[in-house]
Formats: structure tokens, C-alpha cells, sequence
């Protein structure tokens, strides 16, 4: 069990996002997509278990280590919604709905419609 947010960011950013592409971009890496979903599955069930009842991985308050890794779990999370949501891992589960239901999310996810030709487009930064 990884004893800081360092050392659990270098987990995620090394051996999980490793194995989230091979999984997420298969036919890319000519891997097999189950073995790596797998693999970084028991990343995840180490998430689960650190952030226990706990809002965040730390405690109370969010901390650099969430916002470092909660994009990488909601990306495999989306590879396979379904499968995702079907497993064992309710800490983690509510961890990221919890993210992806924050209004920090929400001011840094804005959706834009994708341009056509003929159209003004968005000029980034937008605000």
C-alpha cells in the first residue's frame, strides 16, 4: 500500500497508465485488452481500499494525489462503463461519481460543439 500521495502517483502514472493504454488502445499496443484491464484493476482495488469511508484518498479534503489520478480512473472507467460499474470497488465507485459530480469538474469540463466549416470557432482560453 503506497504511504503518500507520491508514491501512489507514481503507481498510477507508471504501472496503471501503462496498462490503462494497452487496455484502452489494444489493437495500437497488440495487446490483450482483458489481461491489462486486469492489471490495472488492481490498482484500482488499492484506491478502493485506501479511500475506504473516506471522501478522498487522504481524508476529508481533496489532495494533489486525487486530482492527479481521478482523470485516469474516469478514463478507464469509460473504456467500459458497463464493466466498470459492474465490479467490487464501491469506495472507488463513489470516489469518482463524487468527482465527476463536483462543481470543480464541471468549471473545467465545459462541452463545446464540435466546429464545422463556416463557423466561428471557440478561441481558447475561453473566459
Amino acid at each position: 500500500m503506497p504511504q503518500d500521495g507520491h508514491e501512489l502517483i507514481a503507481a498510477n502514472d507508471g504501472p496503471f497508465k501503462t496498462a490503462l493504454d494497452r487496455y484502452k488502445y489494444a489493437t495500437r499496443y497488440d495487446s490483450d485488452p482483458e489481461i491489462e484491464r486486469a492489471k490495472a484493476a488492481q490498482h484500482l482495488l488499492v484506491l478502493d481500499d485506501l479511500i475506504g469511508h473516506k471522501p478522498w484518498l487522504f481524508g476529508p479534503d481533496p489532495t494533489l494525489a486525487d486530482m492527479a489520478i481521478v482523470t485516469f480512473v474516469r478514463q478507464f472507467a469509460n473504456t467500459d462503463r458497463t464493466w466498470f460499474d459492474q465490479q467490487d470497488w464501491p469506495n472507488l465507485a463513489q470516489w469518482l461519481e463524487n468527482f465527476l459530480n463536483s462543481e470543480r469538474f464541471g468549471s473545467i469540463m465545459t462541452k463545446y460543439s464540435p466546429w464545422g466549416p463556416g463557423e466561428v470557432g471557440v478561441s481558447f482560453p475561453n473566459g
